[in-house]
């Protein structure tokens, strides 16, 4: 029997928790059963180029360069283009299974799917629905879409409950697959923690935290960098906090005021990077200080690392990072709740140490990629067959 074609669709595979999540999966899945295809509706990203290298197609629709501002008019009718363009695209391929990834995606291609008569189509939730708040229409347009997936997913009971609770999706027709992590990629050695700190030129004895998070605003830099300044007079001299992730506009921001709250020479400035693992490598203490989530990778990535995780209390944060043992969960914007915790993880590295192996080994018991990739088999599988995903055991709630 041939492949059986999987349609992926989402905005684009530049680098996001999303993004990065998809194209580890898809070259996990079998290739004698899948033939996995990505559609992306804006660019390809900086990830495409890893997944075609392994031998997957990425598609992304060509930019149209057009003269004039951006009316609600044109904007309408750039978005009703990209839907009929990813009709054709489903058309032209004939998939078993179209799979929506971020809102934008499910929105503009599960009509398309529809138009296409795409037989399983399967939306994926990977954050709580907060961002409907600036999205005038959406909840609106997704109550409607849910009606006609044969699966909506969500990454954590947080993401579930609220589709369920908020969103009246019936039960039986929501699974759940939490995030895996590639444990291979993060067991690291002392050299490279030392290439690590050389090449950032930050003292070996260093006491380091890092952040791994697109400057986005409800990611929570800015209580961060309260948060270190509160601390700064109780942390050890040299101390150092990595950013990484893109920029998506408030960089110049954060800089200002690290540097009004007298931590610039503290606070590093990364970017985009592909060495993550490595840059956790070589820091002591993970944190993240979000507004919101899903189910975060760079927690699991964090763990994973073993460094023991300070997150705040929002989406599926503290069903990974189990407060007290595997590091700390304090409440979102709280800077003193955060500020307070990066001090006494600062001060007692036996502690660190303790809550960093645990938090490593609790990944690999619950958080496997080869067990992520199994359950989106198991739904793929079990979906074909005719079964709901509260018929297939590995996805369904418990609820």
């Amino acid at each position: 029997m041939s492949p059986r074609p999987i349609i992926y669709v989402i905005g684009s595979l530049d680098v996001g928790g999303a993004e990065r999540h998809l194209t580890q999966i898809i070259p996990k899945l079998d290739r004698a059963r899948w033939k996995p295809v990505v559609c992306c509706m804006t660019e390809r990203g900086k990830l495409a180029e890893g997944l075609e290298a392994a031998g997957f197609e990425v598609i992304a629709r060509p930019v149209v360069r057009r003269s004039g501002g951006a009316s609600r008019v044109r904007s309408l009718a750039r978005l009703a283009e990209t839907a009929f363009w990813l009709c054709r695209i489903m058309r032209r391929f004939r998939p078993a299974i179209a799979h929506f990834f971020l809102p934008g995606a499910y929105i503009l291609g599960a009509p398309a799917s529809m138009l296409a008569r795409v037989p399983v189509r399967i939306m994926s939730r990977r954050s709580l629905n907060n961002y409907q708040r600036n999205m005038r229409f959406s909840p609106a347009i997704e109550g409607r879409l849910h009606r006609h997936m044969s699966a909506i997913l969500g990454n954590s009971n947080s993401v579930v409950r609220q589709l369920h609770d908020d969103e009246n999706v019936p039960a039986d027709r929501l699974g759940l697959i939490y995030n895996g992590i590639d444990f291979a990629k993060y067991q690291k050695s002392s050299t490279v923690r030392q290439g690590v700190r050389a090449s950032l030129k930050i003292d070996q004895d260093a006491l380091v935290f890092i952040m791994v998070a697109n400057l986005i605003p409800y990611k929570g830099h800015q209580d961060l960098l309260v948060a270190f300044s509160m601390a700064r007079a109780r942390l050890p001299a040299g101390w150092r906090l990595l950013v990484v992730g893109r920029d998506d506009g408030i960089g110049g921001a954060l800089r200002e005021q690290a540097t009004n709250l007298y931590i610039a020479n503290n606070v590093l400035f990364l970017g985009s990077r592909s060495d993550v693992p490595d840059l956790l490598c070589g820091a002591d203490v993970s944190v993240l200080s979000s507004h919101e989530e899903g189910f975060s990778n760079a927690v699991l990535e964090s763990m994973a690392a073993g460094l023991p995780v300070i997150a705040t209390d929002v989406g599926g944060n503290p069903e990974a990072n189990i407060d007290g043992e595997t590091g700390f969960i304090v409440p979102p914007r709280d800077p003193a709740a955060m500020s307070e915790a990066i001090v006494l993880l600062s001060a007692d590295g036996a502690l660190r140490t303790r809550m960093g192996m645990k938090a490593a080994d609790r990944a690999e018991t619950n958080f496997s990629l080869d067990a992520c990739v199994s359950r989106y088999e198991d739904l793929y599988r079990g979906l074909l067959e005719g079964k709901s995903p509260g018929e297939i055991p590995s996805i369904r709630l418990s609820m």
